[in-house]
């Protein structure tokens, strides 16, 4: 019996996702995971709801989310992937000396596509102790218009992720704050009900150990090895710019090297979503994760693919 994957959005940042797939990771596993896309991604946890899909992958904070809203969600986390933030704040002038007061005065394109962004950038500056009402914050625009009006003298700066940040420093942009310094961050990992991992254990513990070999491999291959494996996804990308992007997300840390989602990222993550009064309280990290799968593959240490 296949195992339906709900598919949050199309993103280069979920690069590894499409790679185990390119890969044949998940058939080397004796797991028949077959590939969904999710209309928007809100649409996702309905799928879920309605046994339409079987897993998603996504942000945690939705999980977060849905538990605000519902004491008895149970929904869980049980392999994360990305464990820092994509994204980027990118100026049409240079600033290397970059500190978030700097965001003060300037007209600022936030992302409008998803919330984690913005909620993650807005805690940032309250850790910098700078009130993000200060921000002129502009939310109107998509990614893409973002990125043209500041090559268009618009907007001062930009928050986007890949391959738009990439895009814009190779047409004279510069790179202000790369969100992936700040640490971990829960960004995109599966989520599934606790029904289906109770169910499913074994099928999601080989799509578990099957994401493991694929983040072992990402180690050891390039951005133009990476972009190669899954460029299918991607068929209108400029290949340099999708392999600079990669290499830029390898060293910046933003693909994990394992499959746990740490306490850190999680907490952190929760503290956004609470302080910009997204979510009242919030769940605690044992009701939304659940590491037991990703320390069972780990322990067994299988080879990269």
């Amino acid at each position: 019996m296949s195992i339906t994957l709900c598919e949050n959005f199309r993103a280069m940042f979920y690069a590894p996702f499409y790679a185990a797939h390119a890969l044949g990771a998940y058939e080397a596993e004796g797991v028949d995971v077959v590939l969904a896309e999710s209309p928007t991604p809100g649409a996702t946890i309905s799928a879920l709801r309605r046994g339409e899909a079987d897993v998603a992958w996504g942000g945690p904070l939705r999980v977060l989310m849905h538990h605000d809203q519902d004491s008895d969600c149970d929904l869980v986390c049980f392999c994360e992937v990305v464990t820092r933030d994509p994204f980027f704040l990118i100026g049409r002038e240079p600033n290397p000396a970059f500190r978030f007061r700097d965001l003060v005065g300037p007209s600022v394109g936030i992302v409008s596509e998803v919330p984690t962004p913005w909620l993650c950038l807005q805690e940032d500056m309250r850790q910098a102790g700078i009130d993000p009402e200060a921000i002129d914050a502009v939310s109107s625009r998509t990614m893409p218009e973002n990125a043209d009006a500041l090559r268009a003298g618009a907007v001062d700066v930009v928050q986007l992720f890949q391959p738009y940040a990439e895009e814009l420093l190779r047409s004279g942009a510069h790179l202000w704050y790369a969100a992936a310094d700040r640490g971990h961050t829960a960004y995109t990992s599966f989520y599934t009900r606790r029904a289906t991992l109770a169910e499913r254990r074994d099928e999601l513990l080989a799509m578990t150990r099957a994401i493991y070999r694929v983040q072992k491999w990402l180690q050891d291959h390039d951005g133009s090895a990476v972009h190669a494996a899954v460029e299918a996804y991607f068929p209108q990308a400029d290949g340099g710019i999708m392999a600079a992007a990669i290499d830029r997300y390898r060293s910046l840390g933003v693909y994990g090297r394992n499959p746990i989602l740490p306490r850190d990222g999680f907490d952190r993550l929760r503290r956004s979503m609470i302080e910009s009064g997204f979510i009242a309280k919030g769940a605690e990290f044992e009701q939304c994760v659940d590491n037991s799968l990703a320390e069972a593959v780990i322990a067994v240490d299988p080879p990269p693919l």
